[in-house]
């Protein structure tokens, strides 16, 4: 029988702050294989292959070492986990094709939005008027870094909005699971269900990919396999609802690769965006580590 872990908010909030910075590592990547600079531009599908793929081989690596106990997996949540995850993260890949990264994550990371609200049915989370208030100023941080025009309403922009609803739908089955399972369990049934998944797909439009192609999947997988830990085992020491807000910062992980690895200097929209967006990220913590104090009560947030 699986222990759920104590409820931290501040360890999770800073294992949220990894994940994102890897996170916005794996766009950067996905967005590189679906252009030419390395060989013919890679399919979706083919790139979350890769990404499935060496998640898996990580994991694989890291149990064949530690040895870890593996618990029977609830293979009703894990799949329909892993089918939102999988679904979700080939629309995100394919909306980094088409329109700029900065539109395609600020768009898609409208899902800790959505996955408040799912939070409400799916798992019962009383959401008071705190936490609406700290995601609504996430939102108007991330609408402003979207840069509204009608260039946005595309093919690519519906991809990334559709990829926000399904993993905002996808972060509550994640708290389903970190509720009655480890992590280390959690990731590699995730994984290695997700391996099969996207070997079915990506069939249909394989090419060999250069050994550069290679080696960037391989880091996109090993990044992932990083930020899938870090979430989950943030996800498991506090509230799906105060958890999803945190995610946005991805954005501000994005915008310091550009500067890194692109030369692209923010500018005065991207600042004020990214500046609202932590504004609402540390209100929520503030007010969750008030909540947690033993001399106030327990109303929602």
């Amino acid at each position: 029988m699986y222990t759920a872990k104590t409820h931290n908010p501040a360890l999770a909030a800073i294992l949220i702050a990894v994940a994102c910075a890897f996170i916005a590592a794996t766009t950067l990547i996905a967005k590189t294989l679906a252009s030419t600079q390395f060989g013919t531009p890679l399919h979706p599908f083919q790139v979350v292959f890769g990404r499935f793929l060496f998640a898996f081989l990580s994991f694989a690596v890291v149990a064949a070492i530690l040895r870890p106990a593996l618990q029977r997996p609830h293979l009703g949540l894990h799949v329909t986990r892993t089918l939102g995850g999988w679904a979700g993260l080939t629309l995100m890949f394919a909306s980094v094709a088409h329109i700029p990264l900065a539109d395609a994550t600020a768009i898609s990371f409208l899902n800790p939005v959505f996955g408040m609200i799912f939070a409400i049915p799916l798992l019962g989370e009383r959401v008071g008027k705190w936490r609406w208030s700290a995601a609504l100023i996430a939102l108007v941080g991330a609408v402003i870094l979207l840069r509204p025009t009608p260039d946005s309403f595309q093919p690519g922009a519906l991809y990334a909005l559709a990829a926000a609803v399904i993993l905002g739908f996808e972060l509550n089955i994640i708290k389903k699971l970190t509720g009655r399972e480890n992590p280390f369990s959690i990731l590699v049934v995730n994984n290695a269900i997700g391996v099969g998944i996207a070997s079915l797909a990506v069939v249909w439009v394989w090419i060999w990919p250069t050994p550069m192609q290679w080696a960037l999947m391989a880091g996109l997988g090993c990044a992932m396999a990083v930020a899938q830990t870090c979430f989950v085992n943030a996800m498991a020491r506090a509230d799906a609802s105060f958890v999803a807000p945190l995610t946005y910062g991805t954005l501000i992980f994005a915008a310091v690769y550009d500067v890194l690895f692109y030369d692209v200097i923010p500018d005065g929209v991207t600042i004020l965006g990214a500046s609202i967006i932590v504004a609402g990220a540390l209100l929520l913590a503030w007010r969750e580590a008030v909540r947690t104090q033993p001399k106030h009560d327990h109303a929602p947030l």
